[in-house]
């Protein structure tokens, strides 16, 4: 491709939030134009007619889901360094964006110059990871080698041990087939997967205190002043919010705050 096709590339579906990436990707590759998609159907034709260099990528779009893009990407342009930027940082979307072709996996919720210096890492072929993705994945690869020691004999050491190598591989390569991240995953992960009776959604603390306030009936910068957050990270947890609980409008998050006994 023509070089004047060089670009980053940003997928979310938040004006807000792409603003925001835009910063960040100024920071980090102030030489290239930002290109930005809203839906999946615009990354990908993005991804048709630009050299990607560097994608940020958040899950939830439109018409479809990020780990789409991060497949489309990775099958197309290999070499790009495809990031997602997310409020989550559980097993059901860390290691399904890794199998997807991911090179790095940040946290929104972190300090502006904190995820600047995160995605600098990657000019030195470090994967920039988020602290409690990290970690998250330290206890999940530990948890592999343990099985490893005890599963010899059934010959499925030797697979997830050659998987757990290749998630950490600088090029974030995935999987070879579809095998069995599911195995892996937390309890609610399973669940998702329509493995187990599904339980009561569970939010995270946070996630917890948004949905309160909502229910209470404050606005966004209101939440955002309270809380010590910005604009744009409170309308993430409140989408990220909606989405787990399977709701569209305040009214309904209302009646949920409601019911879990976060507004008397």
């Amino acid at each position: 491709m023509p070089q004047a096709q060089r670009c980053t590339l940003i997928v979310e579906d938040l004006a807000e939030s792409r603003t925001a990436m835009a910063r960040l990707l100024s920071q980090v590759l102030p030489e290239l134009p930002v290109c930005e998609a809203s839906t999946r159907a615009q990354a990908e034709s993005l991804i048709r007619s630009r050299t990607i260099e560097l994608a940020l990528i958040d899950f939830g779009l439109p018409d479809g889901s990020g780990l789409d893009v991060l497949r489309t990407l990775h099958a197309a342009q290999p070499q790009a360094r495809a990031v997602v930027i997310t409020m989550f940082d559980d097993d059901a979307h860390l290691f399904p964006a890794l199998q997807a072709g991911a090179f790095g996996y940040v946290l929104k919720d972190r300090p502006e110059i904190e995820l600047v210096a995160q995605l600098r890492r990657i000019q030195e072929g470090e994967p920039p990871l988020s602290s409690s993705v990290a970690r998250r994945m330290l206890m999940h690869f530990a948890a592999l080698k343990g099985q490893a020691g005890t599963s010899n004999a059934s010959g499925t050491a030797d697979g997830e041990t050659k998987w757990g190598r290749r998630v950490t591989d600088a090029g974030g390569t995935p999987p070879a087939g579809p095998h069995d991240l599911t195995h892996h995953l937390s309890p609610q992960a399973r669940a998702r997967h329509g493995m187990v009776e599904e339980p009561e959604v569970i939010l995270t603390e946070r996630e917890t205190e948004v949905l309160q306030r909502v229910g209470k009936g404050y606005t966004l910068p209101e939440i955002a002043l309270q809380l010590g957050l910005s604009r744009h990270t409170v309308a993430d947890y409140v989408k990220q919010i909606y989405r787990k609980l399977d709701i569209s409008s305040r009214a309904e998050a209302a009646l949920e705050a409601a019911r879990r006994g976060l507004v008397r």
